[in-house]
């Protein structure tokens, strides 16, 4: 299989469910301290990030919680950030301008700062109150967090059980579903990969996956362009612009949800012939109970997308390390 390393993928995710017990001190001591509210702090694919968590808790919890763009913060503001405030944020370079200054901001309003980040020794990670530096797996750590809040407020009570299955057959699992989407990757990266535009469609903790998919991959690392919108947002304009060959895919996963893609899913064979489905359902994780599905079906798409982007590498023969502008023009 292309770009794929079986023991680096095992050992990838291993290690992110093996940073649990770090997180859970930082969390069971801001519980038994006491916090006020919880700010998810993101920008581009880390604020992707954010809605997942955010949707995540939402289905559960009556803490106050809440996303901010880390740009939008520095403009707009938040008076729910400050004392009392704890913000989660997430970073690989640890240099991003607006990200830097947005935690600064939150600091100086008197919020605490809980962050995860691949490069430990940069500015972002020297403001943080509590750093954990582990690489990739963002949307695990995050909902790591998440769940210990939930946890503590009890409205978790199978948290225990839960992490024992994700511990034990996890990582297992999502190589298994990359191996199992490797045809399917393949099909359709030939049928796609010079798409003038894709549209990527999704709900619940697939939206976030469908906005990060979009933005971060096809048209940071692609350069081809997209659209990312909300299930239920579809049916509001959306569809008077599909018709029987714009491309369209739309991600189901598990989640309460589901019936918003699923609404899509059963509308789109009417007007188009040019959709496909990526559904986490059809995909098996043994081990792990239904009950915990929905919680993963983001992982699990993840899973599928990464064999789609392994062949649409090679069939544009463009590395998908290649940037034209990021980082390279001021702006």
């Amino acid at each position: 299989m292309l770009k794929f390393d079986e023991e680096k993928q095992l050992a990838s995710v291993q290690g992110a469910l093996a940073l649990r017990p770090r997180i859970e001190d930082v969390v069971d001591g801001i519980c038994k301290t006491g916090f006020r509210n919880l700010c998810w702090l993101g920008i581009g694919g880390t604020y992707a990030s954010c809605l997942q968590a955010e949707v995540h808790m939402r289905e559960r919890s009556r803490l106050d919680f809440y996303v901010v763009n880390a740009a939008e913060y520095l403009t707009t503001g938040d008076l729910r950030v400050g004392e009392g405030t704890i913000v989660v944020v997430s970073s690989v370079t640890g240099s991003t301008t607006e990200m830097v200054d947005a935690v600064k901001k939150a600091k100086a309003a008197g919020a605490k700062v809980l962050g995860f980040i691949d490069i430990d020794t940069t500015e972002l990670a020297r403001l943080m109150d509590w750093e954990i530096a582990y690489p990739a797996n963002e949307q695990l750590k995050f909902y790591m967090v998440a769940d210990r809040f939930l946890y503590h407020h009890g409205e978790f009570p199978e948290y225990d059980e839960y992490y024992a299955q994700l511990d034990a057959h996890l990582a297992r699992d999502l190589v298994e579903v990359e191996k199992a989407a490797d045809a399917f990757g393949l099909a359709f990266a030939q049928k796609h990969h010079e798409d003038p535009i894709h549209y990527f469609v999704g709900a619940g903790n697939q939206y976030g996956s469908t906005y990060s998919y979009a933005m971060c991959y096809w048209e940071e690392q692609h350069w081809i362009r997209t659209k990312s919108i909300h299930s239920a947002e579809f049916f509001h304009g959306m569809l008077e612009i599909v018709d029987r060959d714009t491309a369209v895919t739309v991600f189901v996963g598990e989640d309460k949800q589901r019936p918003l893609s699923q609404r899509v899913v059963d509308f789109l064979p009417r007007i188009c012939a040019n959709f496909t489905v990526i559904d986490s359902k059809d995909y098996p994780l043994p081990g792990i109970d239904e009950r915990f599905r929905g919680n993963l079906s983001h992982l699990v798409t993840h899973a599928v997308t990464q064999r789609i982007d392994a062949h649409m590498e090679q069939l544009n023969r463009h590395p998908m390390e290649i940037r034209r502008y990021y980082r390279r023009l001021s702006y």
